[in-house]
């Protein structure tokens, strides 16, 4: 994976609710977030999982998006801040996107952008040492509401 990711609102949520947002910090030279992004989980986003994490992490950059009729088109169906990493993902150089949106992924894989989840980067985590029980930290994103399908071995 590059050094450089672009993420998603529910990537940053889904890792603070389950006390793992460093790994972030951790696994990557540099996390950005389009200015969509910053909005949804910081100011929509006061007082919930994620919100006061993020505003606090000076580690996490934010950055305005260039192409705004890119972001557009992608608004017809997705929302702002998937729309908004996906075209800074494609502004950005040396970069990967972490979204966890289904539809959002089909269209970034179209776009020809690497693209991973939260999940992954949780699972590299573990593989580096980071966390110590996968399935524990699962279970935590599980009972924070977050949704995921387990696949059966």
């Amino acid at each position: 994976m590059s050094e450089i990711v672009i993420a998603d609102s529910s990537c940053l949520i889904a890792l603070a609710r389950s006390r793992q947002l460093d790994v972030l910090r951790v696994l990557f030279s540099q996390i950005i977030i389009p200015a969509a992004v910053y909005d949804e989980v910081v100011i929509q986003g006061a007082g919930r999982p994620g919100s006061d994490e993020v505003a606090q992490a000076e580690w996490i950059i934010t950055r305005q998006v260039q192409d705004h009729l890119a972001v557009q088109a992608l608004r017809l169906t997705l929302g702002r801040g998937e729309s908004e990493a996906m075209v800074l993902a494609a502004e950005t150089a040396d970069r990967f996107l972490i979204l966890d949106n289904w539809r959002a992924r089909q269209s970034a894989i179209g776009m020809g952008l690497p693209v991973v989840g939260t999940l992954s980067i949780l699972q590299r985590a573990t593989e580096k040492g980071l966390i110590a029980d996968l399935e524990a930290c699962l279970e935590q994103l599980r009972q924070a509401g977050f949704h995921f399908v387990k696949k059966k071995a």
